[in-house]
């Protein structure tokens, strides 16, 4: 089954959770955004320059304030996302950054100016639902400032697929996009460590810093691939099995352990997730 390459992406983007929150006890959420940037940058930037055989004239753009908009909201995600992971349960972290498809479809309403059916304003709603019933148990626990990052990380990320899908309208290629994304979150995250500080990698932390880019780079050529050979239906439904593995990787790993509320909310905010991933979708399915 090729969509079945989403489930290797979700737990490849799972196992990433569990390498920044292993590293976030030595390194900032800058830093771990950082070491994650720049191995991928480079991987990108190879495969760029392979494919089309030229080292920099691919990567020519005309539309640079543009990439620096849509850098900038994924950077900021990715920075609340990993200090989320950091001070949460990891399942918890990743549901709140999984609100991502929820205020995208809020926002495509507001800023895009696109009409939704009911089938999609009642996801949006029941994913909400959720948001609190999640957030309720770390309000109480005064864990408030990570959930509220993590919840900040989501709405950011869907700020990010709205500029993505800007950059398609003005004919950037996707692998572009890729990688001014990539090369302004290495940038901003070592101006971060220049500004603020930063920790020098002992011997021991390098598995884990270059195992941080190369799970995040395998699951997104996975994801890409899931999403160029399966049924886009099907992956943005198997984009939530993360969850899932985030879940199993926290109690088995980090002995985590949620009340009913949590596990309730979290199944709730993904199910609404794949009603708005369907709602939202195509009448007829296609392959990307």
């Amino acid at each position: 089954m090729k969509s079945s390459w989403m489930l290797v992406a979700a737990a490849l983007f799972a196992l990433m959770g569990v390498q920044v929150k292993h590293a976030s006890v030595h390194f900032s959420p800058a830093e771990l955004v950082f070491y994650r940037s720049i191995f991928g940058l480079f991987s990108i930037w190879a495969m760029i320059a392979i494919s089309r055989r030229q080292w920099l004239a691919p990567l020519a753009t005309h539309h640079l304030r543009a990439h620096f908009w849509r850098g900038l909201s994924g950077f900021t995600a990715l920075v609340l996302f990993f200090y989320a992971i950091a001070r949460l349960p990891l399942a918890t972290a990743v549901t709140l950054n999984y609100t991502a498809p929820l205020f995208l479809a809020a926002l495509s309403a507001w800023w895009l100016h696109e009409r939704h059916g009911r089938g999609l304003v009642g996801a949006v709603l029941l994913g909400f639902i959720g948001i609190v019933l999640l957030l309720r148990p770390q309000v109480q626990n005064q864990a408030w400032l990570p959930a509220l990052a993590g919840l900040v990380s989501g709405m950011l990320a869907a700020v990010a697929y709205i500029n993505v899908k800007q950059l398609g309208k003005l004919g950037e290629p996707e692998w572009r996009v890729v990688f001014y994304f990539t090369l302004l979150a290495t940038l901003g995250g070592g101006a971060w460590m220049a500004l603020a500080g930063f920790h020098r990698p002992q011997a021991e932390d390098w598995p884990w810093l270059v195992g941080i880019g190369l799970t995040a780079t395998l699951a997104q050529l996975a994801l890409t691939r899931a999403y160029h050979r399966g049924r886009t239906l099907t992956v943005g439904a198997l984009a939530y099995t993360t969850v899932g593995f985030s879940a199993v990787y926290g109690v088995l790993l980090f002995g985590e352990q949620l009340p009913m509320q949590s596990w309730t909310g979290m199944a709730v905010v993904a199910s609404a997730g794949m009603l708005a991933v369907r709602a939202s979708a195509p009448s007829r399915p296609d392959s990307l």
